[in-house]
């Protein structure tokens, strides 16, 4: 078996196994199953948790497992309930789903696409999930859905911001609470106009797969409608540690922006080389040198130390909101482990909610009931105002956060302080925008299995 159970006294590592074939899996159809794919039939019902266990997003996978445990102990009664007592719907009631009893496996991605499909097969094939839940990649999160739309499971996307996910390559069984590359740029550009003005020369670093490609895509043009010029963009392969052959460069470039489009801990590694190179420090084109960092976390922040301090950045959550449904959820997750939760495992937490309600509201778990219960969704309590599921593409919106590196940050934890709280109505586009695939993106059919 490619997965395990989740224990209350760690993370049990796993991972799929050598050798195992990525073709479709073979769909569990036995008359038991009314029709769809690992329909429960018994007293429980179980998850799926894939995540980054080891590599460079491994940080970011393990605050993703605590939340999703978190949830499930919600979602079965045990605890303070957390967000179940902000949530705008009040279908959920402690009971599980459905009167069943809620386990769940998990896998390790390794924030490699292949391994992230093995695992997920594995999930299905084996151990029945019913739905999938996290990732902190979206090459990751294109890779898991894709097979989740051909094997009829749902799909709740954890960590991804990459605009293709719910762009070029949205599926009909996948679903997005995280903000993507768009909304980083439409939020950020204002502020980075207000602070440092309209005359700029930016140099891209970019991480070498579909994330990077739609930030870079999304930032320059949010920062070229503010009237920045692009001076170069430069592609960095994902894991790779020493950047310093990037960096030297933008000394010579003749730019006075450095944006590092990095994840995890390539963004700690190439955020801390670039201080090292002294490009802080440097005054070109008579204007201090800036660096940004569009997609922001707490534990990179956390890793980058010093050096995140006054660095602009996005977010999709923060634990310092003040809405009741963050409070609520901050409270459980410090009292169970000791910290604040992640944005990442804020997302988590809410999509396994989110999935479990759906269930409850459609009263059935066929992958297409919950499709068509979330479709067009509209809640609050969960952070960040009201949220809607948008049916075109199952992409939610909701506010988002412009944040920066804490000048005087009191203790480990609030090392990132919200600058602005953006509207959602600033972050919206059209379902056929052109950063999404046009008029050619389609969903397609809900899968069911059958």
């Amino acid at each position: 078996m490619t997965s395990s159970k989740f224990t209350r006294r760690g993370l049990l590592k796993t991972g799929a196994a050598a050798g195992v074939t990525l073709a479709t899996p073979q769909l569990l159809l036995a008359g038991s199953h009314a029709g769809f794919t690992n329909a429960p039939t018994g007293s429980t019902v179980t998850l799926g948790f894939n995540v980054p266990q080891t590599g460079p997003y491994s940080e970011e996978g393990l605050d993703e497992l605590r939340a999703q445990e978190l949830a499930v102990e919600h979602l079965n009664g045990i605890g303070d309930g957390g967000m179940l007592n902000t949530f705008s719907s009040k279908a959920l009631d402690g009971t599980g789903i459905l009167g069943k009893k809620v386990e769940f496996v998990t896998g390790d991605t390794q924030t490699k696409s292949d391994a992230a499909r093995a695992s997920a097969k594995s999930m299905i094939e084996k151990d029945k999930v019913v739905m999938i839940n996290g990732g902190s990649s979206s090459g990751v999160a294109i890779a898991v859905q894709g097979l989740c739309q051909e094997a009829g499971i749902i799909f709740m996307a954890g960590l991804t911001h990459s605009n293709d996910t719910t762009g070029k390559d949205r599926k009909a069984n996948g679903f997005r609470h995280f903000f993507n590359a768009y909304m980083s740029g439409a939020a950020l550009a204002p502020v980075l106009k207000n602070a440092y003005g309209t005359d700029r020369r930016a140099y891209h670093l970019t991480a070498d797969y579909t994330w990077g490609w739609t930030q870079e895509e999304s930032l320059k043009a949010s920062t070229e409608a503010i009237g920045w010029e692009t001076v170069k963009t430069v592609r960095t392969p994902v894991g790779a540690g020493d950047f310093s052959s990037y960096i030297a460069p933008v000394l010579n470039s003749g730019a006075d922006v450095l944006i590092l489009n990095h994840y995890g801990g390539d963004m700690i590694n190439s955020l801390t080389q670039a201080v090292q190179f002294g490009l802080r420090d440097k005054v070109v084109n008579g204007k201090n040198f800036e660096i940004v960092v569009p997609l922001y976390s707490e534990l990179m922040a956390a890793g980058a130390g010093e050096n995140i301090k006054g660095v602009f950045g996005s977010m999709n959550w923060n634990w310092q909101l003040p809405d009741e449904g963050t409070r609520a959820f901050v409270k459980s997750f410090g009292e169970k482990y000791g910290r604040p939760p992640s944005n990442s495992a804020q997302t988590c937490y809410v999509q396994t909610l989110l999935y479990a309600d759906a269930v409850t509201r459609a009263g059935s778990f066929n992958p297409c009931a919950v499709v068509e219960a979330l479709e067009g969704f509209e809640f609050d309590g969960l952070g960040n105002g009201p949220t809607l599921y948008r049916a075109e593409d199952h992409q939610c919106f909701k506010d988002v956060l412009v944040m920066k590196g804490a000048e005087n940050p009191t203790n480990q934890y609030d090392t990132l302080e919200i600058v602005e709280v953006t509207p959602r109505a600033q972050v919206e586009y059209a379902p056929n925008h052109p950063m999404f695939g046009g008029d050619e993106a389609s969903l397609g059919s809900c899968n069911a299995g059958a």
